[in-house]
């Protein structure tokens, strides 16, 4: 199974250097920025692309697009969700950028954060261009469509934008209640808004991806309603997914530490996090040592004495362990949904790789 995953995922690959290869060709110019390829050197680029060339080179799981891959296959689509690998991808690397500024957060995936290196002005220029390249993405998929004579290439077309940008808005909403919260020490969410900034933040980006393959599956093979059925179907999969990757990710960032960030940094960042939150609410009489941890992070680092005391008090409480199985059960609740026997066209092999990838996200 692991050699079908790595054979998708070599494919996901070639896809996203051909719409960001390693030398600006004057093809890739002409193609993303018409009318420029003879008035700019290809050299003339590189401040806005050394950026983000760079995060993508880090590597990442790429399970968003492998999600999408599978999830089209399952469905008798093959590989015609492919061409559109970049749309989740790229989107996600372009909010680690901006995450990482915002967060002040001094690495990602092993080396200095984007902004250290090439400084916050261009960071945030260059993550901005890396939410609107893949769009590219789209116009291309629409023309193949359209040279296939698929019949509702045009209207699938304005699907997808629309899909865009209705999670590009959700996904800058979440970030937008995550930096609230930590911002300001006397904001406490409870559990629920918790899971809703989840659900958007990154749950939105993994639906997004569950969506897309459903579509480009049934662009031609299955009618409207049937594709919303199982839109909604997969997509809430999708978000479950994404919401339980999330909540290892805080789990982690508090146990083992995260590879290529600093363990405790959620707690130096005053994040309010699902372990945080299940502590909180057995032990509210601790809310002021919790603010008066956070202070003393944000003065002091990640070595704090103060963030090692809080990460043993969560530990002790149960905190920790309790957040961990909160997020294995969504992702396998989730994995049980991609896995359902439904009415639609089936491949079986597919659908068997799609449930199977929760091995992808623990």
């Amino acid at each position: 199974m692991d050699q079908e995953y790595r054979r998708r995922l070599e494919k996901i690959e070639t896809v996203l250097k051909e719409w960001l290869p390693e030398k600006n060709e004057p093809r890739w110019i002409k193609e993303i920025f018409p009318g420029l390829e003879k008035k700019l050197r290809p050299e003339s680029f590189d401040a806005l692309l050394a950026p983000v060339k760079d995060i993508l080179s880090r590597g990442g799981k790429r399970w968003r697009p492998l999600l999408m891959t599978l999830v089209c296959e399952s469905l008798g689509g093959s590989d015609a969700s492919l061409p559109l690998s970049p749309l989740v991808e790229f989107c996600h690397n372009a909010s680690l950028i901006h995450d990482d500024i915002e967060d002040n957060s001094e690495t990602r995936r092993g080396k200095p954060a984007v902004h250290h290196i090439y400084g916050t002005d261009t960071a945030i220029n260059s993550g901005c261009f890396l939410y609107f390249l893949p769009l590219a993405c789209i116009e291309s998929w629409a023309e193949e469509q359209a040279k296939k004579r698929k019949p509702a290439a045009a209207e699938n077309k304005i699907r997808i934008y629309k899909l865009w940008g209705e999670y590009m808005r959700k996904l800058h909403l979440g970030q937008s209640m995550d930096i609230n919260w930590h911002r300001n020490l006397s904001i406490l969410p409870d559990v629920r808004e918790y899971y809703l900034m989840c659900a958007l933040k990154t749950g939105c980006l993994s639906r997004f991806a569950a969506e897309l393959g459903v579509f480009a599956a049934c662009a031609d093979n299955m009618e409207m309603t049937a594709a919303e059925e199982l839109r909604v179907q997969f997509g809430e999969a999708a978000e479950k997914l994404g919401i339980g990757f999330q909540i290892l990710d805080d789990v982690k960032n508090l146990t083992t530490g995260i590879p290529g960030k600093k363990r405790g940094d959620d707690i130096v960042e005053g994040k309010k996090s699902l372990p945080l939150l299940l502590y909180l609410s057995k032990y509210p009489d601790r809310r002021e040592m919790v603010s008066r941890c956070f202070s003393a992070a944000g003065k002091n680092g990640v070595c704090a004495p103060e963030v090692e005391e809080l990460i043993a008090e969560l530990t002790a409480a149960g905190a920790l362990a309790e957040a961990e199985e909160k997020g294995q059960t969504l992702i396998a609740q989730a994995g049980e949904a991609f896995s359902l026997p439904h009415r639609f066209p089936v491949n079986e092999e597919s659908r068997h790789l799609l449930a199977g990838m929760i091995r992808l996200i623990n």
